[in-house]
């Protein structure tokens, strides 16, 4: 994974109930100027309407051929899974050995943690809300949110890098996820930050077709993709020792 580590890093003694929330301010920007140049603006029905184009009048021309946009359920997903996610991703970084540190691309990390979902917009509700395991073919289409939210913002004026790390967030240096990728596919430390912190998120919050698991819990199926080879421990390390730090400040306060 072009990282090294002569062992494994164990869970630790993670304990249960760690909420990852985070705060910012944005000193003396208006909300006006923060609503222009934050990656919201790529966000609103109009903005959105404005990036359907022929591959993604394609790609969900079987399942949504109205074009309907899930703009309630976009919301939702934006001010909880992604924002966590971009949360989770910071706490990892922050977690990672300086010389790491360094190698991170975080703007482009922190663009796609909040944009990754952004296809959902154009998934059926009763896919996306349904209470049971979806079958083979809702499956299908689910999977096409990665590469659904990749074609919607190609045209904006997001980087190369932040457009790859959207369309390949549920990929691994295994190349057993999804959408396909070819050999060169390199899952690099953007995409494994991204993709763990992606995953972190998802254990951690009640769905409609599952309950929350515990942080523990959380990582300790994660670190089945570190036996695997599809994460790498310094990464896994960093995530464990953030949930860790986390709680700690929680109980201090």
């Amino acid at each position: 994974m072009g990282l090294e580590i002569n062992k494994p890093l164990g869970v630790g003694g993670i304990t249960p109930n760690i909420s990852s929330a985070r705060y910012s301010s944005f000193g003396g920007i208006s909300s006006d100027t923060f609503e222009i140049t934050s990656d919201k603006r790529y966000t609103t029905e109009p903005a959105i309407r404005k990036m359907i184009d022929g591959r993604v009048k394609n790609i969900v021309k079987g399942f949504n051929p109205q074009l309907t946009l899930n703009m309630k359920e976009l919301e939702t997903l934006l001010e909880n899974h992604c924002t966590e996610t971009k949360n989770i991703a910071d706490g990892i970084i922050e977690n990672l050995p300086f010389s790491l540190q360094a190698k991170v691309d975080k703007k482009a990390v922190e663009d796609a943690s909040y944009l990754h979902d952004l296809g959902k917009v154009l998934i059926p509700v009763n896919i996306l809300n349904k209470p049971d395991k979806l079958n083979e073919a809702e499956t299908k289409i689910m999977h096409t949110h990665s590469e659904l939210s990749y074609e919607l913002l190609k045209n904006t004026d997001l980087d190369k890098k932040t457009l790859q790390l959207i369309r390949n967030h549920h990929q691994n240096a295994k190349k057993t996820g999804y959408p396909w990728v070819g050999k060169d596919f390199n899952a690099d430390l953007n995409l494994q930050i991204l993709s763990v912190a992606d995953k972190f998120s998802a254990l951690t919050e009640k769905r409609a077709y599952k309950n929350e698991m515990t942080p523990k819990q959380a990582l300790t199926v994660i670190y089945q993709d570190v036996k695997e080879g599809k994460l790498h421990p310094f990464i896994f390390k960093a995530l464990a020792d953030y949930a860790v730090s986390v709680k700690e400040n929680i109980n201090a306060a």
